[in-house]
Formats: C-alpha cells, sequence, structure tokens
C-alpha cells in the first residue's frame, strides 16, 4: 500500500513565516517530514534562492512557497515599478531555487517539487491584473518543467487555491467583516472557507509515495470557487 507519510524526507519551504507556511510546517512536521524552512523573501538577492539550497543540504521536497499581499490596482494604474515588484516576488525565485535543487534530485533519480500558488490565475477578479499575470506565470512554469522532470523521477504540480484562510489574504479581521462573509455565501459554493489545516495536508498528499502519478497537475482549493 502506497503511503502518505512523510517519513525520512527532508522539505525545504520558503517564505515559512507567511501565507501557508505556518499551516505547511505544522502538517509536513506530523506527517514525519524534517522540515528546513525559512522565512525570508526571496526578492532582493537573486543569489539567495541557491545559498537557501546550499545551507539546507539534501532536499527530497521542494515548496515553492512565495507570497506577496495582493495590490488591488485599476488596469490602467499599474506602472512599471508594481509589476516588476510582484513578479520579483512571486515568479523570479522560482527559476532560481529549481535550478539549484534540480542536480541533487536528479542524481538521486528523485524529487518533489510542489508549487502553493492562486486560483487568480484560474478565474478572473478585478483590479488584480499584476498579481493574477504573475500567479498566471507561476502555473505555466510549472506546466512546462514538469514534463521535463518526469523522465528523470521528478514530479512537480500545483495548488491554485483561493478562499483558504491564511493570515495574509484571510487574516482574523477579514474573516469578521459581515461583508466579506456576505461574500463568501454568494461566491463560494463550499459556503466557508477552506481552513489551513485542509490545504496544508492536501499539499502534503501531493508530496508522499501515494502521489508519484501526477505530473504538471493544477489543482484548485478554493471550496468550488474556480468552477461555480
Amino acid at each position: 500500500m502506497l503511503s502518505t507519510r512523510l517519513d525520512g524526507l527532508r522539505v525545504l519551504l520558503t517564505q515559512s513565516d507567511d501565507f501557508m507556511g505556518p499551516a505547511l510546517s505544522q502538517v509536513f512536521r506530523d506527517a514525519g517530514a524534517t522540515l528546513i524552512a525559512d522565512p525570508r523573501p526571496l526578492a532582493d538577492d537573486p543569489a539567495l534562492p541557491a545559498a537557501l539550497v546550499r545551507e539546507a543540504g539534501q532536499v527530497d521536497v521542494l515548496l515553492l512557497h512565495l507570497s506577496l499581499p495582493a495590490p488591488s490596482t485599476p488596469a490602467g494604474e499599474i506602472d512599471d515599478a508594481e509589476w516588476r515588484h510582484v513578479f520579483a516576488h512571486l515568479v523570479d525565485p522560482m527559476p532560481r531555487l529549481v535550478a539549484a535543487v534540480l542536480p541533487q534530485m536528479v542524481q538521486r533519480g528523485r524529487g518533489r517539487i510542489l508549487l502553493m500558488g492562486s486560483a487568480a490565475a484560474l478565474r478572473g477578479q478585478k483590479r488584480t491584473g499584476s498579481y493574477s499575470a504573475a500567479r498566471g506565470a507561476q502555473l505555466a512554469y510549472v506546466q512546462s518543467v514538469a514534463l521535463e522532470l518526469a523522465p528523470l523521477g521528478i514530479q512537480m504540480n500545483a495548488i491554485a487555491q483561493n478562499f483558504v484562510a491564511n493570515p495574509t489574504y484571510y487574516g482574523p479581521e477579514v474573516q469578521a467583516n459581515p461583508r466579506f462573509q456576505d461574500r463568501l455565501r454568494r461566491e463560494v459554493p463550499l459556503g466557508r472557507l477552506v481552513s489551513a489545516e485542509e490545504d496544508a495536508r492536501f499539499a502534503a498528499y501531493l508530496c508522499s509515495e501515494a502521489a508519484a502519478c501526477f505530473v504538471g497537475q493544477v489543482f484548485p482549493v478554493s471550496g468550488g470557487w474556480v468552477t461555480r
């Protein structure tokens, strides 16, 4: 029987204090993984992703976990500075991290890379042009690179989430707002936020032996919002 445990696996989690970081840390540790968690944003120093991988040593699972509060800018007001800022945080670190971790995964003939992405790339929302574009670039990267990696024994996939409880996008103050609760009832068939633990447990499953058949898949986790 294929196991959903992560015993003995070394998992590198980036930006561990933000977004889904706290929940992922807890769930992956509970599943038996050795977690290497780094809280630093990766936008400012192009050399930092490679240094992070060197410091981590063996990496069996790379969690591409990048976050940034989403700008709410009308399309005609998105300037070059905003566009560069969003892509620098959400997109640019990805190929640097992957390039840094690939040699050791290729040598072992196995590995997992999972992107914690956003469903903003799958369904349009007003005033999210720069953010949605960056999240879309993340998914396109995963879908393409995964085809190269699968024959080498490395699985790469993505979770595209929205309406998942987390401190970056749906913190307690947002959840307590009556207007937001009304929006949940109108827009999310589930009628509530997906819990952080539910999302993190799915991520852990995708990194386990039981999920070895997936290649370049984008899994929406949004309480039905994407397909509504």
